[in-house]
């Protein structure tokens, strides 16, 4: 497998949101032979493409089928999205001689984690030219903004604070009372007029690069594992599955699962469904020949996985020890938080074994709430059968968290093996 540690690092490091990630995966794509294709354009019969729907991307490959039979759909999916904080719409603040960024959580962000870190920004600017709007990406890896921490001395009792999301997580990134504009200076960044910038979506990323840590290499360090370890897997895997007239290898990558997933391009909206219809259709298949491939296909919806916390080892299910470098992680919850069922962990079951990797399987406590991935709502959205896999990790929804070295080609291993059965 491509899949490795430093391959994974340089994913992350080139991708700080969700634009960037579909960015960065279709490099990989264009890079391998695959084309894009417009959503609004007709789609040829065959071969390898991918589209991109704003922070959304979905690659398959396709080949001739002479019998006009097309076999079922074999699905990867993950999530492009990570809780940051993200720029206000009127995000100017002038405060106690300080020179503040109005800043909103996104998503389940932890915040504490983002005290006192080294800020860049990234996004997207939609930027007026003449009488139409483009899209800019923007990218300023230049510790640019920080949210400084409250000094223990001024801490009641010198214990922890607790944070207010709206008056405790805005960042200083100057000093003064003469005005300044952020977007100003943001558009210029990217070549722009202030005045010309009609939109944006403007969020933090930690500019500490990721890199290997522990002894011997053995785990990874970075921010955005959640979900970008399986952004990345999974695209490795998927370059190396081989299309077949008796199965079509998908890859998905979703936006905005982090906040519910209900937008025009999350994985609760008709993206997946209509392509893989158009799949079909362009391939000369009919309505009847699509609903028929449906109950054949298969998603393996990938996201991360909770390892058991040395520190906290009270906090997890006593009978699912998870270690990192242990393996994928097989994921059941039995009110639906993850969509396996038996025949679905079963399947993803076999192709751990097909790829020679060890499997380890979770259940959440079940006195703390369980959180959930795009798989329930993927499987309820298309009506294919869905497995809930991932990697195993610490410190989920921190601005930076670490999983196992080992763990990246594993990972990937079993999702090339289950997008190409048998």
């Amino acid at each position: 497998m491509s899949a490795t540690p430093l391959g994974l690092c340089e994913f992350i490091d080139a991708s700080p949101s969700p634009f960037h990630v579909c960015e960065t995966a279709a490099a990989r794509l264009l890079a391998a032979g695959f084309t894009e294709l417009s959503e609004s354009d007709p789609w040829p019969a065959s071969g390898d493409h991918f589209t991109v729907r704003s922070g959304s991307l979905i690659a398959w490959r396709s080949t001739d089928d002479p019998a006009g039979t097309p076999g079922p759909f074999r699905i990867v999916g993950a999530h492009t999205d990570s809780p940051n904080l993200r720029v206000k719409q009127h995000p100017d603040r002038f405060v106690s001689g300080w020179q503040v960024v109005a800043l909103q959580p996104y998503g389940g962000a932890w915040l504490n984690s983002w005290l006192d870190r080294d800020l860049g920004l990234s996004g997207r600017l939609s930027v007026r030219t003449g009488n139409t709007v483009e899209h800019h990406l923007i990218r300023i890896d230049e510790p640019i903004l920080r949210v400084p921490q409250l000094a223990i001395h001024l801490a009641e009792d010198r214990k922890g604070v607790e944070l207010n999301p709206q008056r405790h997580v805005n960042a200083v990134w100057g000093v003064g009372t003469e005005a300044r504009s952020f977007l100003a200076y943001v558009a210029a960044r990217a070549g722009a007029g202030a005045d010309d910038v009609l939109g944006f979506d403007l969020m933090t990323h930690d500019i500490n690069p990721s890199r290997l840590a522990g002894v011997d290499g053995e785990l990874v360090s970075a921010p955005r594992l959640d979900n970008q370890a399986t952004c990345y897997a999974g695209l490795e895997a998927f370059l190396g599955a081989a299309a077949a007239p008796d199965v079509v290898p998908v890859l998905v990558l979703f936006d905005h699962e982090e906040v519910g997933s209900q937008s025009d391009h999350g994985a609760q909206s008709e993206l997946l469904l209509t392509v893989l219809e158009r799949i079909t259709l362009a391939a000369g298949g009919g309505r009847e020949d699509f609903l028929r491939r449906l109950p054949e296909s298969m998603v393996a919806s990938g996201d991360m996985a909770h390892a058991t916390h040395p520190n906290y080892p009270d906090r997890h299910e006593p009978g699912h020890l998870i270690e990192v470098n242990g393996g994928p992680v097989l994921k059941v919850q039995p009110n639906l938080r993850y969509a396996t069922d038996g025949r679905t962990a079963a399947a993803f079951a076999l192709a751990c074994a097909q790829a020679g990797v060890p499997l380890q399987r979770y259940e959440h406590r079940a006195d703390l709430p369980c959180g959930s991935t795009v798989g329930p709502m993927t499987a309820a959205r298309t009506g294919i059968p869905t497995v809930d896999v991932g990697a195993a990790q610490l410190a989920m929804h921190s601005a930076r968290e670490v999983m196992g070295a080992a763990d990246v080609a594993d990972y990937s291993a079993a999702l090339a093996a289950f997008l190409s059965p048998g």
